[in-house]
């Protein structure tokens, strides 16, 4: 099982490292559900992360909770 600090630093390594990553995200507040879309890390805070994914060929970007990893509202498929 993950905790938090775990996902945080695997994250942050993921930032360092190559911050191109696919996610799949379901959150019905706000409503958002992607599969498989390339993001980019943009930056990583203490308590959650913001990401760029250009899917519609408009650049959204959204924060993510490390949270919502540990509740698989949010998966990193490069981290599965």
């Amino acid at each position: 099982m993950n905790t938090i600090e775990e996902i945080k630093a695997r994250v942050k390594r993921l930032y360092d490292e190559n911050p191109t990553i696919h996610i799949n995200v379901t959150s019905s507040h706000p409503k958002i559900a992607v599969r498989g879309v390339t993001a980019v890390i943009k930056a990583v805070y203490p308590n959650m992360f913001r990401i760029e994914e250009c899917e519609s060929g408009v650049p959204r970007y959204h924060s993510v909770q490390y949270s919502d990893l540990l509740v698989k509202k949010v998966e990193i498929l490069e981290l599965a």
